[in-house]
């Protein structure tokens, strides 16, 4: 006697008849008619009297109702126990991430592990050039990198973020400044708080510089942003950054660039084919 056999059994007694029970149950008469024969056989007694135009329990179908009810509704309270538990995601996602680019991803990261807390996120920081690579040897599941190609082998990306950077400046001291477009040749004659070779914001700037023909001396190289707008706030310099991250420091004005902006293009890349659930889970947080 299995589930499924009760589940008919007690369908037919409801519903007065085993066309009446089919159509609940979604499935053919004779289905029906076989499962209740076949419970009978095993029972050794009839639970129905049957006549061309009722169906009815018999005594040892009285006795047999409230006791498959009974099965059946336990057997209910068995899946829900489980149910909070079979589709809880566990398990460890690897994130490649830019040096630059976690700010961004902290509040996604807070957000996921609230919702799901068995699923341990690494963070393995890289520079892009080293990024592909380590999402196609499988050390990595997913990669948030500043990024201007759409498209690499064996890898999908997606758009997460697009904007100009501009040049972030000292506080301004009496009348405030008019603050008119720079050009890069004028960007490149100033001091310039820089940040070190495989940072996100420096390999965009470099690469803005070097198709400008432009060669820039940097004053300062600081690997954190904090150090680098203190120093811009004391008048040793200037830096260049998104003015997604500059504008977390209001009182440092800043310049947008006449042409030739050095760009910010932020993507979410993970390799081809099936997403993991816990992957795709994160993405959902991460866009």
């Amino acid at each position: 006697m299995d589930l499924r056999q009760m589940e008919v059994a007690v369908a037919v007694a409801e519903e007065g008849g085993f066309s009446a029970a089919a159509r609940r149950l979604h499935v053919v008469q004779s289905a029906v008619s076989t499962t209740v024969q076949s419970l009978e056989r095993e029972l050794g007694t009839p639970l129905f009297h049957r006549t061309t135009h009722r169906v009815s329990l018999t005594p040892a179908g009285e006795a047999f109702l409230p006791a498959a009810r009974a099965t059946l509704q336990a057997a209910q309270q068995a899946r829900t126990a489980v149910d909070p538990f079979k589709d809880a995601l566990r398990g460890e996602i690897t994130v490649g991430v830019m040096q630059g680019l976690f700010t961004g991803l902290a509040q996604a990261l807070a957000d996921f592990h609230r919702e799901y807390p068995a699923v341990t996120v690494r963070l393995r920081q890289a520079p892009v050039g080293d990024i592909p690579q380590t999402l196609r040897d499988g050390s990595v599941d997913l990669a948030v990198v500043a990024l201007d190609a759409p498209q690499l082998r064996g890898l999908t990306t997606r758009l997460l973020a697009q904007e100009d950077m501009v040049l972030v400046t000292g506080p301004a001291t009496g009348a405030p400044p008019v603050l008119r477009p720079v050009t890069l040749s004028e960007a490149a004659r100033l001091p310039l708080v820089d940040f070190p070779p495989g940072w996100a914001i420096r390999h965009e700037v470099d690469k803005a510089f070097r198709s400008a023909s432009l060669e820039r001396a940097t004053t300062f190289e600081v690997n954190d942003v904090l150090a680098a707008t203190d120093l811009v706030r004391h008048g040793l310099g200037v830096c260049i950054m998104p003015p997604s991250l500059a504008s977390r420091f209001p009182d440092l004005p800043v310049r947008p660039f006449a042409g030739q902006a050095p760009a910010w293009t932020v993507r979410v890349v993970q390799p081809q084919g099936q997403t993991p659930p816990a992957v795709a889970a994160l993405l959902r947080h991460i866009t």
